[in-house]
């Protein structure tokens, strides 16, 4: 997609009917990183059509690497790897190219990075990947915004981490499958998208217990075969999708679901007035369109209020009659889609990283700038309730974690059309 491309929004279409979400970019990522890890051939399967997967592709095969990617399936043979420098233009496309230096270090003994890049939504420093790797035995230099990481053989550490980073706990994981011993890490992340990539890694013969909880166990393996594997749904996209249904008084069936991945959010939607029906893997959002305010909603990691939908939910508490609050408390820089929704009417009011949303009888269409991935959603979503059309500009932010998200959106019958421009 192009950085100009612009989607544009008729606002006053209720959605309906039936869609699959797609698989997770969150999990598809280290996942495919972690096939650097396997001595045979790894086909993974549901992997979403994104622009971050294609740069992860990218860099997969500028080190070396087989990759046939016909989405949803991308097929991987590392086992001819011929090189562990990440290259610097496809490193500054994506944050989640970090996720290489672990799988890097564990089965060639080295890696060379530059600072990744990726959406302008606050501080994510790599520090405690640093620091993790180095307890792991990894001697790293970094000099002119390169790291540089060497080991003779990583080894097994008992490694605390600050802060519950799904980034560290995912990378270090990875490191840690061919450690000599055993790891243990500690204040782990407990996302399902670590539950995932433990479960493609022991696919493959690692030995990863306790993900999902707080302290994870890593015995070193001497080495990971090939497999086959499918990752879970996105939780964040059916989150959209859900949120959507209800700002507009839809009526949609999400199937390829894990309704227990969104118990926060669906939550807050059931205290918002919307109703909800969820089975395993299927749900059913309906909702009249007369939402109600939520006296608060507060990001935090998982099973907290996710962050990426911090946004999108923000945009439906703009319409809900009350005075909602929105505390962030995961990202410092997460309210740049505020002023934007301001332009379309809303009545929003930041304090530091608190937000106070007094919901307005309508919003208003606009030209509006996404200035990131899950604000760019954010936006559509207001589009699809305000009068008149919203024009949401840099829309290839959306493109990175939504595939198709226009025509996702025109299935269910809104009205929304992608305009490009040369």
């Amino acid at each position: 997609m192009k950085a100009l491309d612009r989607i544009a929004v008729e606002g006053g279409t209720p959605l309906e009917g039936t869609v699959r979400v797609h698989g997770a970019k969150n999990a598809a990522l280290p996942i495919l990183a972690a096939t650097l890890l396997a001595e045979g051939v790894c086909v993974v399967e549901d992997v979403p059509d994104l622009q971050d997967i294609r740069v992860m592709v990218d860099i997969l095969r500028a080190l070396g690497a087989s990759v046939d990617y016909s989405p949803p399936v991308v097929r991987v043979d590392a086992r001819r790897i011929s090189r562990t420098e990440v290259p610097e233009e496809l490193m500054r496309q994506m944050r989640s190219s970090i996720f290489l230096m672990g799988p890097l270090l564990a089965r060639y003994c080295h890696a060379r990075v530059s600072r990744p890049g990726g959406c302008t939504i606050g501080s994510r420093p790599i520090d405690l990947h640093l620091k993790g790797l180095a307890a792991l035995g990894a001697s790293i230099d970094e000099v002119h915004g390169y790291i540089d990481c060497q080991t003779r053989r990583l080894h097994g550490a008992a490694i605390y981490l600050d802060t519950p980073s799904v980034g560290a706990t995912e990378n270090l994981m990875m490191a840690a499958v061919l450690a000599e011993g055993t790891t243990v890490i500690g204040n782990a992340a407990r996302e399902p998208e670590i539950v995932d990539l433990a479960n493609f890694l022991n696919r493959l013969g690692a030995r990863v217990e306790g993900a999902g909880e707080d302290t994870l166990v890593i015995s070193g393996v001497q080495g990971l075969i090939g497999g086959r594997y499918a990752i879970i749904p996105d939780r964040i996209v059916a989150g959209t999708l859900a949120i959507a249904v209800s700002m507009t008084g839809g009526d949609v069936t999400l199937e390829n679901v894990r309704p227990n991945h969104l118990g926060a959010v669906l939550t807050k939607l059931r205290e918002g007035g919307v109703e909800i029906e969820t089975g395993r893997d299927i749900m059913r959002v309906r909702s009249d369109g007369k939402l109600r305010a939520v006296e608060q909603v507060r990001t935090a990691p998982y099973p907290g209020f996710p962050t990426d939908l911090q946004a999108p939910f923000m945009a439906l508490l703009s319409v809900a009659p009350g005075m909602s609050i929105v505390a962030e408390t995961v990202f410092e820089e997460r309210f740049k889609h505020v002023s934007e929704l301001c332009r379309m009417g809303a009545n929003i009011r930041v304090d530091l990283r608190t937000a106070f949303v007094q919901g307005v009888p309508r919003l208003t269409g606009a030209v509006v700038q996404a200035s990131d991935l899950r604000a760019g959603a954010a936006l559509v979503l207001a589009g699809l309730v305000a009068e008149g059309t919203t024009v949401v500009e840099q829309a290839h932010h959306i493109d990175r974690g939504y595939q198709q998200f226009d025509e996702m959106l025109r299935g269910l019958g809104a009205r929304v059309r992608r305009l490009s421009q040369s």
